[in-house]
Order: structure tokens, then sequence, then C-alpha cells
């Protein structure tokens, strides 16, 4: 058919320049976010990592995790603001692998978008690599994939994979946590990237602009709601090398209970006292703006508590002065108790969450005004 219009690949949609001009911008982000055992730059088919350091260990164990960002995307592309997700998705990522107690090494990460624009994909890039120099993460590679047609030209998702290691015998796993144990509350910067879905609902059901200043927030509620999840890798690789942490929680979603629950053994239940804390403005005025119920509330947000240790009582006071002196005023918020012995009628007892056998936590009191 000599007469049919000839069909590009730009013309449907894919801009390869543009793709290449994305790179360039990252290039200078990308190179900050290394450690000394990645080999070779950006542009090869696979990110290359001397794993020599490995042979001697005595029993090398590889842990890797995978995630995204989930709608909070949503908010970053209403706002044009995009190096914040960067730190969302090394936070959910990276921080996953050290509740194992493992070390994240390095991490790759995938953007998909509706069309690519350069200055955008290096901001998303920026962010990542940033939180990735923070966690001491050599970003070793990534992927932009550009899909017209099946996302809006401002539209994108991310995700991301890490691959850390650990000494086996030096793995945190439920079996060392023992009846007597402490557990304490490391705080959020925020909402971080869980929930998003339900905040998104809230505040469209009250009509809330993301412009809309709010006098809790001293800010406007686009500006808080982006808020850069904190990156506690380094922090508590630091906190396990000094004390004898028994296990850590990441409280993403599922809320505090049923992510503690997850790394307690069978037959034992950690009771958290809400007294103990007062959530940031941020939990309690998208709660009552929605009128969200208790429950949904704390199954659905992490109410302040990013991470949780749990760790003996003799170790608690030097864990909590090695968390503050890294900007992380932290707390008791309660204690690990047989099963058999918590009162079952003060307050339902949460089994762990994503099909973990597990033990149980349970949340008593009122949060503090």
């Amino acid at each position: 058919m000599p007469d049919s219009p000839q069909i590009t690949y730009a013309a449907a949609g894919v801009d390869v320049e543009a793709g290449d001009k994305a790179v360039e911008l990252m290039k200078e982000s990308a190179r900050r976010a290394t450690r000394p055992e990645v080999i070779g730059g950006l542009g090869g088919f696979a990110g290359l990592f001397d794993a020599s350091a490995l042979a001697r260990m005595t029993q090398p164990v590889l842990a890797t995790s995978t995630d995204g960002v989930g709608t909070k995307v949503a908010i970053a592309q209403a706002m044009d603001v995009h190096d914040t997700i960067g730190f969302d998705l090394v936070g959910m990522v990276v921080d996953d692998i050290v509740v194992c107690g493992a070390e994240p090494l390095f991490m790759t990460d995938y953007i998909a978008t509706g069309k690519v624009v350069p200055e955008r994909i290096a901001a998303i890039v920026r962010g990542i690599a940033l939180a990735c120099e923070q966690a001491n993460v050599a970003l070793v590679g990534g992927e932009t994939a550009e899909h017209p047609g099946l996302l809006e030209p401002g539209e994108y998702d991310v995700a991301g994979a890490a691959t850390g290691v650990a000494e086996r015998a030096k793995l945190l796993t439920p079996e060392l946590v023992q009846a007597g144990d402490v557990v304490v509350g490391i705080p959020s910067s925020g909402l971080h990237s869980n929930g998003f879905s339900l905040v998104r609902s809230v505040i469209a059901a009250a009509g809330w602009s993301l412009d809309r200043e709010v006098p809790e927030f001293g800010r406007t509620l686009g500006e808080e709601l982006l808020t850069p999840t904190r990156v506690y890798a380094a922090d508590l690789l630091g906190l396990i090398q000094a004390v004898p942490v028994h296990a850590l929680s990441h409280v993403t979603g599922g809320g505090l209970a049923a992510n503690l629950a997850r790394v307690l053994p069978a037959g034992l239940t950690a009771v958290v006292d809400r007294d103990s804390w007062t959530p940031p403005a941020v939990f309690s005025v998208i709660g009552d703006l929605g009128n969200v119920p208790q429950e949904d509330r704390e199954r659905t947000l992490n109410q302040g508590v990013g991470f949780a240790a749990v760790l003996p009582e003799a170790a608690v006071d030097q864990a909590l002065a090695i968390l503050a002196a890294r900007g992380l005023p932290s707390w008791v918020m309660g204690v690990v108790r047989a099963t058999d012995e918590v009162d079952g009628t003060r307050a339902p007892i949460v089994s762990g969450a994503k099909g973990a056998q597990s033990g149980g936590a349970q949340l008593i009191g009122v949060h503090r005004g």
C-alpha cells in the first residue's frame, strides 16, 4: 500500500530523544549514589556490583525487596513536585531489607510514564539518588519507559528493587524475641507512602484543595502530604551494631499493630500503650475530616510510628540515646508478654499481616492530646 502514511515511533507517542536527554540530566545525581563495590557506570544492560566481600562472610544470606509508592504519585503529579517521590520509593524498599538485619547494598528503579518529560524524570531520579546516598545504597541502574495511550502524558508510576546481605547467624528472626522485651517507637516523618487512597478520598469528599493553608500544619495541605518518607537504613544498622536488637518492624501498609505482630513468634504479644506518644497533626486532621473510624486509622496509617524496635530491657537506655543522637527522638511504647497472660477483653489482639504465622499486638489506652 504505497499511499498509506508512514507511522514512526515518534508519531506513536514515544520520544527517544527525550529519553536520552532525561538520562543526561540524571547522570550527576546517580553518580553520587554509589559505593566502592560498583563496577562501571550508567548505560549498561545490567548494573554491576563487586560481591567479593561476601566470600569473607561465614554464611552470607542475600535479602531482596521490591515496592512502589502507591497513589501518593497522584499528589506529586497534581503539585508538579517530583523529587520527594524518590525518597518515598527508597524508604519503602531498602528499609524492608533492614528489618531482617541485612545491610542494603544496591538498588534499581523503574519509571513508567505517558510522556517522557526529561526534567520531571530527572527530578524523580534525583530524589532516588539522594535517598540512596543517605542510606549508603548504590543506585546501579534503572529504566524509564514511555507508555503513550496507557498512561496520560502527565502520569507516571515508580517501582524499585534492592538487594542486601547479612550473616545468617546475625539475622533478626522472631525466635529472638522473648517475653519481657521492650518495644521502642521510632518516629515517622508523617504519612510516609501508605494509606493515600484513603487520604485522597477524604480530601476529595471534603472539597479541600492541595493549595489550602492548614493552620495545624503551618503550610499547605499538598506540602504536608508530600513530606518524604524517612529513610532509616543507616540509622537502624548503626543501632543493630551497638545493642542487641531482637526485632525490627517497618510500619507500612496494615499499620502498627499488624506489622509489629509480624516480627513476633507465636505465643507472644506486644502490648503497646497509645498514651506513650502523640501522633503528628496530619493524622488527626485527616482522620477527623473524614470521620475515619479509629480502627481504620490504625490499620491504614502509621500514626506517627515509622519503625518499632524490640530489644531487651537492659539495652533500652542505650538504644534511646543512640537514636536520639541520630535525630530520632524515640520512646518506650510497650512490652512483650506471653499471649495467654494478655487480657484480650481490654482490646483486640491483632495478628500479623501479609499471611505471616506470627505473634500478636494489642493497642491499649488513648493517645495524648
